[in-house]
């Protein structure tokens, strides 16, 4: 069941550090339309880390719930993919790094939806039909920004430049995955890079963007080997008020 645990962590994990980076976006957006998607797009992966969560917290038997979990852990605890936790910088790199998670996700959760388990199976089918609509926005975004001034492009793909060597992350098959697809819970997250490759190769030449030409740097996120200091300060906004008044109820 550990491993389990830990699968569900992760999934848990980066809808909860990325949607808490979308948020704040909330109020500042460079356009009113902006601003409420990023907004809606937030509550939609917030949504999606009390399942992943509050079934990790299920099969945990610890006693503790999804919001336990989401306040009450240390950075060195959580297991979200690294390319998440970066500071927003500006708006292209938020949507750059949207974009680059969504064209997994969707790939992901449709697979994951032929998962062993009925549980995964239920929560990645609410969760897809919002990945589906989240990639087809980030997209469809990023697009515009670099197919649009010489300023808008060279953000774009400062921002692509910026966030290409986290994204080997994404396809890192450890212990914890292979034990995932040898129950046919989850499969490898490797097989994951051929509709990834396609779907971001086909949208950066669209957006007149050109691809580093250096493989990933794989990072260590998800094992525990990882940097704090961007986390870390999240954490300490996120989870103020719980750490301030613990127990505290609405």
């Amino acid at each position: 069941m550990q491993h389990l645990f830990e699968f569900l962590l992760r999934q848990g994990d980066n809808a909860l550090v990325l949607g808490h980076r979308t948020s704040e976006w909330c109020g500042i957006a460079p356009a009113l339309e902006e601003d409420i998607a990023l907004t809606n797009t937030a509550l939609d992966l917030i949504g999606q880390t009390q399942l992943w969560l509050g079934y990790a917290a299920e099969v945990e038997g610890a006693g503790r719930s999804a919001n336990d979990l989401a306040y009450l852990r240390d950075a060195y605890d959580f297991r979200n993919l690294l390319m998440l936790e970066v500071p927003n910088e500006d708006f292209g790199r938020t949507l750059m790094r949207q974009f680059l998670f969504d064209a997994f996700q969707v790939p992901w959760l449709t697979a994951l939806q032929n998962s062993a388990d009925q549980r995964v199976v239920e929560i990645a089918t609410k969760s897809l039909k919002e990945a589906t609509y989240h990639l087809d926005r980030s997209a469809e975004t990023v697009v515009a920004l670099g197919d649009g001034t010489a300023d808008s492009n060279a953000r774009m793909q400062a921002a692509l430049d910026y966030l290409w060597p986290y994204a080997g992350e994404l396809f890192a098959d450890d212990e914890t995955d292979r034990a995932m697809a040898d129950v046919s819970i989850a499969p490898l997250p490797s097989g994951m890079r051929p509709a990834w490759a396609a779907a971001v190769e086909d949208t950066a030449k669209a957006a007149c963007l050109k691809l580093p030409e250096s493989d990933f740097a794989h990072s260590g996120g998800r094992t525990g080997a990882r940097h704090t200091e961007h986390l870390g300060h999240m954490l300490a906004v996120m989870q103020v008020l719980q750490r301030s008044y613990p127990g505290a109820v609405w």
